[in-house]
């Protein structure tokens, strides 16, 4: 497994999104995934507390054991936890901060990540905070997500010299949701930050499991919704047939499409067993031709 820079961090091109554990993983299940995505070479899990309620950080924490040491934990923290609070100010993130390290059973976070802006408390104070972490030995990193390009120049903007800033933002992006190229890819590029895209696969869109003509698989995120479209559908049918075509599937595309921007560090998809997990792995292999790109964007444009 190849790997890229977050900051400091050194981290697998392709990571674990842990959305599910704790919601739709039980802990034994998760230890499963965990240990399947350890044998795969992938050091990167990202999480929240607010994933699972707790759960997803506390059975992280319960799988990973000893081995700790060995990967990289990004978590966020910010959206608004029942009954603990949310948001950015600092008398909260120092709150958020140990009630994460105590779920995931550690001393430290990798990369502590602001999961929402929050207009109601100054950039330039999230960050003190934020910073005072990284000086205590809590945080080695921070990051954020959701945030736009204005946001990006206003948190570098209010970051002093010898500051902890921000080496990373998290935002959706895949094939089929290509508004992060617009301004915060190339914003990314200007300041030197690491770019993490969720919903890389689309809830499973980009995976194979939908096809057109084909009934919608049960029980999954897309199952009750109407975004698979025939508009949508067609689309998808054009990827899978050019991938096919390379001798590869979509879910390879998917994957290695989002890696051949520089700016990617990894792909965190998100998996319920040990087989998704070794999918995901496999499919950073592909490195994609400026002409296989081309040819993609053709497709993607139709």
């Amino acid at each position: 497994m190849q790997t890229r820079q977050i900051g400091s961090l050194n981290v697998s091109i392709v990571g674990l999104g842990c959305n599910n554990f704790g919601r739709r993983l039980d802990a034994e299940a998760t230890a499963r995934v965990v240990n399947a995505a350890l044998d795969a070479g992938i050091n990167f899990f990202d999480t929240a507390d607010i994933y699972g309620t707790g759960q997803s950080e506390d059975y992280l924490g319960r799988a990973l054991g000893s081995r700790r040491s060995n990967v990289i934990i990004a978590t966020k923290f910010g959206v608004e936890m029942d009954g603990e609070g949310g948001g950015a100010h600092p008398d909260y993130i120092r709150t958020a901060v140990e009630a994460s390290l105590r779920r995931l059973k550690t001393d430290y976070i990798d990369l502590y990540q602001l999961h929402t802006p929050d207009a109601t408390v100054p950039i330039a104070d999230t960050l003190g905070a934020l910073n005072e972490l990284v000086q205590s030995g809590k945080v080695r990193e921070i990051g954020c997500s959701n945030f736009t390009a204005e946001m990006l120049r206003d948190a570098e903007a209010g970051t002093p010299a010898n500051r902890a800033r921000f080496v990373s933002v998290q935002n959706y992006y895949s094939m089929l949701h290509r508004e992060p190229e617009a301004d915060v890819l190339p914003e990314c590029e200007r300041l030197n930050l690491a770019f993490l895209p969720y919903f890389p696969l689309e809830r499973g869109l980009l995976t194979g499991k939908y096809r057109r003509g084909q009934p919608k698989p049960e029980n999954t995120r897309l199952s009750n919704t109407d975004l698979v479209t025939d508009e949508v559908l067609t689309i998808v049918e054009r990827l899978v047939e050019f991938a096919e075509g390379h001798g590869h599937t979509i879910l390879d595309l998917a994957v290695s499409w989002l890696l051949a921007r520089p700016v990617t560090a990894s792909v965190i998809a998100g998996a319920t067993n040990p087989q998704q997990i070794q999918a995901n792995a496999n499919a950073a292999s592909w490195q994609l031709t400026a002409a296989e790109l081309a040819e993609v964007d053709a497709l993607l444009q139709k």
